[in-house]
């Protein structure tokens, strides 16, 4: 008796593979190369500014390698605005402002996926203002009172 030929089974795509096919989407990059530069490039600058439990609880929803690139940098003692994380982005990335913003909204359109709005609601507390538009939600500040 002959071994029948088996069809070639289709690999399952890893949970990164799928984090990055979704990126590429997001961002419309040409190739998942450059969707996989701007999620390292955006995880890095996150992981410089996230601390404490929700930068755990975030490296949790995230891949493997996604939460590797998080967790592996050090965060800074003085916190940016979400503006200022994305000047920072740019200086550090050698790219305009304008791509980093549009690298920072791809990726982070899928963190906001991955990490629900519960962890989403924690992390922006913690961060400076900003941060809601990069995260593509909308920036809600408490009005305060003027000085008469």
């Amino acid at each position: 008796m002959y071994d029948q030929p088996r069809a070639n089974r289709p690999q399952t795509a890893t949970p990164f593979d799928q984090m990055l096919e979704r990126v590429r989407y997001e961002g419309a990059y040409p190739t998942r190369e450059r969707a996989a530069e701007a999620v390292h490039n955006v995880l890095s600058a996150l992981g410089r500014q996230l601390t404490g439990d929700e930068r755990v609880h975030l490296a949790q929803c995230l891949p493997v390698e996604a939460a590797l690139t998080l967790t592996a940098q050090i965060p800074d003692t003085e916190p940016l605005t979400g503006w200022g994380f994305v000047k920072d982005l740019a200086a550090r990335t050698g790219a305009t402002p304008a791509i980093a913003r549009w690298d920072t909204g791809a990726v982070l359109a899928v963190v906001t996926r991955l990490a629900g709005p519960d962890l989403l609601a924690r992390i922006l507390s913690r961060l400076p203002g900003g941060y809601a538009l990069l995260f593509g939600q909308a920036e809600l500040r408490q009005s305060q009172p003027t000085a008469a």
